[in-house]
């Protein structure tokens, strides 16, 4: 069995039975909740916000894993910090003072990380990468549920998987945009360790199993 972890993307879950989706994660092999936030500025789409995510924590029994969509996501860290999120992930292209985003966050109590688009070389997380419990690689253009996976992103996952080894960092890879069982087994070859699934999970007859069939891929 391999060591990856899985994050079910809670913006496809059917929010009219939204505690039932949350206990089904809970009660899954997940290890963490993904909580997309978009804004309708750095992404076209708005998701939801801080009462949705207060509520999900009330049932939640694993981690928050909150991706920020946002235009200046420095704005809110405390805040999603009160409400619950223990992993915080803000986009490189989406704050100017990337350094000092990250050191907000750790000063807040979450663990760090930093996304990147599609259109966003690994190579600008260089001088960065030290501070980052989490690089996560977007494998569609974010914004929208179902999409389909962009290839490119296993060459982007190679090259930030040699970044990270050879500074011999524990940085973890999270992958979100068309995981499934296909495409999860490569992004685990090339060397991710974190597998953001919506569609594929709660889209699934049976989620709980979609679940165990990602946890338990060998690498």
């Amino acid at each position: 069995m391999s060591n990856i972890l899985i994050a079910p993307s809670v913006l496809a879950a059917d929010f009219a039975n939204l505690q039932r989706d949350i206990e089904m994660v809970n009660n899954s092999q997940a290890d963490w909740f993904h909580i997309d936030v978009m804004d309708g500025h750095f992404v076209p789409n708005i998701s939801y916000g801080m009462p949705v995510i207060e509520a999900i924590k009330k049932h939640a029994t694993k981690p928050l894993d909150v991706h920020l969509m946002i235009e200046k996501p420095e704005r809110y860290i405390e805040n999603f910090k009160q409400v619950g999120a223990d992993i915080i992930t803000v986009h490189h292209e989406a704050t100017v003072h990337l350094h000092r985003t990250l050191r907000q966050i750790k000063d807040a109590g979450c663990k760090a990380g930093v996304v990147l688009n599609l259109s966003t070389p690994v190579s600008v997380l260089e001088d960065i990468l030290p501070e980052c419990y989490m690089v996560l690689l977007m494998s569609i253009n974010p914004g929208f549920g179902g999409q389909k996976f962009e290839e490119i992103t296993i060459d982007r996952v190679k090259k930030l998987r040699k970044m990270i080894d050879e500074r011999g960092l524990d940085t973890l890879i999270e992958i979100d945009g068309g995981v499934n069982q296909e495409t999860g087994q490569r992004l685990v070859e090339s060397g991710a360790n974190v597998l953001v699934a919506g569609s594929y999970v709660f889209g699934n007859k049976n989620p709980i199993e979609a679940i165990a069939g990602l946890k338990n891929m060998k690498k």
